[in-house]
């Protein structure tokens, strides 16, 4: 990393991956000050949109010397797009994000129509946006997540073999709770903010009812927007309700799921919602 970056993003490295099927991410890596695995082998916390979110998250790394509220050592891995795809980050992850044959809400739609309408984004654009919507790979990502990143990092860094964690934010969200339904092994606790289950026949609510009366053994920490709830947005209103309806339906089992409701708007609130993440799924016991 350049040293105009390092200062930004202390104690950070970057590299690029080839997946095995063939796409360029960009890996954030961000340690803990003064972090030595001969003396100690953090977890992983695995935090996608990286493109967007390694700004806003990594330098909460420092919350693990807090003395008012520590949080427990983690090594921070936040995942995006390389080279010329970098620039398209916000469609690509329309493919990786979401799960396989997820319906696209038409609430979803009209909001990337008010996009072109008002000049936030061009017809080329919202087309292209919306194409990568019409074959969604969260199956790939997930397996490319854990079966072709974790070992590299874990060579790489030294990390812990258990206590992983994984945050997504909105279509990211939707990712973790993809993630988290399907049950792997590698994360024992997933963050999803505001979540992007957008439509009543969201593939949430399908893997919901495939796996009966039992949940998965992973802590699950959901949040949602005040402004998502109470303002005017229709697409925001339909993820609002849809998260509440399933956090009203994991309420009825027994599972490790927690919620809070942040006193943000969509695009303010993933910095509080990781950070509402890492003081309950994370904090540290003593």
């Amino acid at each position: 990393m350049s040293t105009m970056w390092q200062g930004c993003l202390a104690d950070t490295d970057y590299f690029e991956m080839l997946s095995r099927g063939g796409n360029d991410y960009g890996i954030w890596v961000t340690t803990p000050p003064g972090y030595d695995t001969a003396t100690t082998k953090a977890p992983v916390v695995y935090v996608l949109d990286g493109n967007w979110a390694v700004g806003q998250t990594a330098p909460l790394i420092v919350t693990q010397a807090d003395p008012m509220q520590p949080i427990q050592p983690y090594v921070q891995v936040s995942v995006g797009y390389a080279g010329e795809e970098a620039e398209h980050w916000s469609r690509l992850r329309n493919r990786d994000l979401v799960p396989p044959g997820e319906p696209i809400a038409q609430e979803f739609v009209d909001a990337v129509e008010m996009g072109v309408e008002t000049g936030r984004m061009t017809r080329e654009q919202a087309d292209a946006y919306l194409a990568e919507l019409r074959d969604t790979r969260a199956d790939a990502f997930l397996s490319f997540l854990t079966a072709e990143l974790h070992p590299r990092i874990q060579r790489a860094y030294g990390t812990a073999t258990s206590g992983h964690g994984l945050f997504g934010y909105s279509y990211g969200g939707l990712f973790s709770l993809y993630a988290w339904l399907n049950g792997g092994t590698l994360f024992e606790s997933i963050g999803a903010g505001s979540p992007g289950v957008i439509g009543e026949e969201s593939q949430i609510f399908a893997q919901l009812r495939e796996l009966g009366d039992s949940l998965p053994a992973a802590k699950l920490h959901v949040t949602v927007n005040e402004q998502e709830l109470l303002g005017e947005l229709p697409v925001y209103q339909s993820l609002a309700q849809n998260t509440a309806t399933l956090l009203h339906r994991l309420s009825a089992r027994d599972g490790a799921v927690t919620s809070a409701v942040l006193r943000e708007t969509h695009v303010t609130g993933l910095q509080a919602s990781f950070l509402s993440y890492l003081r309950t799924c994370r904090a540290s016991e003593t």
